[in-house]
């Protein structure tokens, strides 16, 4: 991609964005640009050529594709900054900011910048990323730019805006919720004989295998699961233990109860 990047917020997925394009070699060092108060905490990047200051309009200046990757109380102060260097021909704005609309965004950039809303998650890190992404009018012909450079660091779907909320519970927090099942098999593995390395490297590559399934395959999970269980197996023994101390419903309840977090904010 020819396009230089902007992200203007050096933190957790700001840092993973930028860890992953570097990763993927989707983009070079001297076409990616960081900004963060603190920009000690982004010497790694600073080593492999990454340009980081604390100064947001000049990283804006300097880039075509701006993404912002702040907490949403520093999202309207930072688009107020930016705002008199925003130049609707040449900048596109993606916005991973969690609650913050599209519409509360053009207010304060300008109605005329292409706009798009992106939830990625922390696996962007490793170029394994589930993006969702949603865009305003003014950037619907933006969106192909945004969304191979997504997909150089994952996967992406379009959807309309009104699912973002559901979107960044799957996709943002729902990383977590997979690395907590793969944490507790780990533990169930230390206790069955396998040191916590070795179960945490098993656990690890059987959830690895077990996505690589559904997505090469397309498959209902059932149809998987119905092959590894035997009639009286030590599977379907398993299965029925977990689902009789609730591990679907836990599982379901508490994605909706981060989305019922997620609408307060609304």
């Amino acid at each position: 991609m020819q396009h230089n990047i902007a992200i203007l917020g050096g933190g957790n997925i700001g840092g993973a964005m930028a860890e992953g394009f570097l990763k993927k070699r989707a983009l070079a060092p001297a076409q990616i640009t960081v900004t963060r108060r603190k920009i000690h905490l982004l010497d790694h990047l600073v080593s492999g050529g990454v340009t980081v200051t604390s100064d947001n309009p000049a990283a804006v200046r300097r880039s075509e594709v701006v993404m912002i990757a702040v907490r949403p109380s520093q999202m309207k102060p930072l688009l107020e900054e930016i705002a008199p260097v925003l130049d609707p021909s040449k900048h596109i704005l993606v916005s991973v900011v969690t609650g913050f609309s599209i519409a509360e965004t053009e207010a304060i950039a300008g109605g005329q910048v292409p706009v798009v809303r992106a939830m990625p998650n922390t696996a962007v890190a490793v170029g394994e990323s589930m993006t969702g992404l949603a865009v305003n009018k003014t950037g619907a012909d933006k969106l192909d730019i945004v969304k191979q450079l997504f997909d150089t660091i994952g996967r992406t779907y379009v959807i309309e805006e009104n699912l973002m909320s559901a979107a960044t519970i799957l996709n943002a927090c729902g990383i977590a919720y997979f690395l907590r099942v793969i944490r507790a098999i780990s533990q169930g593995g230390i206790q069955i004989g396998f040191h916590a390395s070795e179960a945490q490297l098993i656990a690890s590559q059987v959830a690895k295998g077990a996505a690589e399934l559904m997505l090469d395959t397309g498959i209902h999970p059932e149809e998987e699961i119905d092959k590894v269980t035997t009639p009286r197996g030590v599977t379907i023994a398993g299965l029925n233990e977990m689902e009789h101390h609730g591990l679907s419903s836990a599982l379901i309840k508490g994605i909706l109860a981060s989305f019922n977090e997620i609408e307060k904010l609304k």
